[in-house]
């Protein structure tokens, strides 16, 4: 046995873990459907380099790790694309045919190269009805896995995919499925909620109600009015404080009343206040002009 000698089976572990480890120093991902498509949503502070992309006329593309790799891979799916929808026809590409295409160069570069690409990446199409939707993740090693309703990739996949399974459900509005993939992406290990703003956010739809191009990104007024949209629903949702119990104390150097129980006189004092009933926000105002404060650190690797 040469010295330094790895088994194969050792060193595909190895580059699965080291893959791993590279994958969950980045930021969560998210795509899910709703009623008029699909959205995808990643916490993203660069306005340059792009986490979700489209593909082609109905396909989107989202990703997470290395820059430089999922980028690579992007433009070979554009290519593959153009130049099947070129030769045959338009109907042709599909979702499903793209992910079986960055499947077989991923698991060649896991098996072939000494370091494996760290990426996940999904790749969504909008059909003409809620069943016809397709998503589809791809992992680091060639896997693909169709992933009905939803999904969540990179980073701490596993608790943000837990957050977001608990506020799922079909046929949700564009609100909705925003402030269900916004709670999912801010919820930490300990139950607590961070917060994001809308310079932090890259956020994109397959619109279903589109003729041709359905990809279209959600940017500035429009991501702050979705923003403020789910924290006024949440803020409904959320239990009224309710009123204490029992009646008014009198006054601590008040007169009590009579033990015949005589009324008071006509001309009697207002009753105190707390006697008055309780008071507060109205229950359905919110305060558009709040924005969403902080947000965490860049992660050493943030795409």
């Amino acid at each position: 046995m040469p010295f330094g000698y790895v088994s194969p089976a050792q060193a595909m572990r190895d580059k699965a873990e080291f893959a791993r480890q590279g994958i969950a120093r980045g930021r969560s991902c998210v795509t899910l459907q709703y009623e008029g498509g699909i959205l995808m949503m990643a916490p993203n502070t660069s306005s340059a380099l792009h986490k979700i992309s489209e593909i082609y006329d109905r396909i989107g593309f989202a990703a997470v790790g290395r820059y430089p790799e999922f980028e690579t891979l992007r433009k070979a799916g554009i290519t593959y694309a153009d130049v099947a929808g070129y030769q045959f026809d338009r109907r042709d590409v599909t979702a499903r045919g793209i992910a079986i295409y960055y499947a077989q160069n991923l698991g060649t570069i896991f098996t072939e190269s000494l370091k494996p690409f760290e990426v996940e990446i999904v790749v969504a199409e909008v059909g003409t009805r809620p069943e016809a939707d397709q998503i589809y993740r791809i992992t680091f090693d060639g896997s693909v896995n169709d992933e009905p309703g939803f999904v969540a990739f990179g980073g701490q996949a596993d608790q943000v995919s837990a957050a977001l399974k608990e506020r799922y459900s079909p046929g949700m509005s564009l609100t909705e499925a925003f402030g269900a993939a916004l709670a999912a992406l801010t919820t930490t290990g300990n139950g607590e909620r961070t917060e994001l703003t809308a310079t932090q956010l890259e956020v994109a739809i397959l619109d279903r109600t589109r003729d041709h191009r359905a990809f279209r990104r959600i940017r500035a007024a429009r991501l702050e009015e979705l923003i403020a949209e789910t924290r006024s629903t949440d803020g409904k949702s959320a239990p009224a404080p309710e009123a204490p119990a029992g009646g008014p104390e009198a006054p601590a150097g008040g007169s009590a009343p009579s033990a015949g129980g005589s009324a008071p006189p006509p001309g009697g004092s207002a009753p105190s206040a707390g006697s008055e009933p309780a008071t507060g926000p109205d229950r359905g105002s919110t305060d558009r002009g709040g924005g969403v404060g902080g947000g965490d650190a860049t992660p050493p690797n943030p795409l």
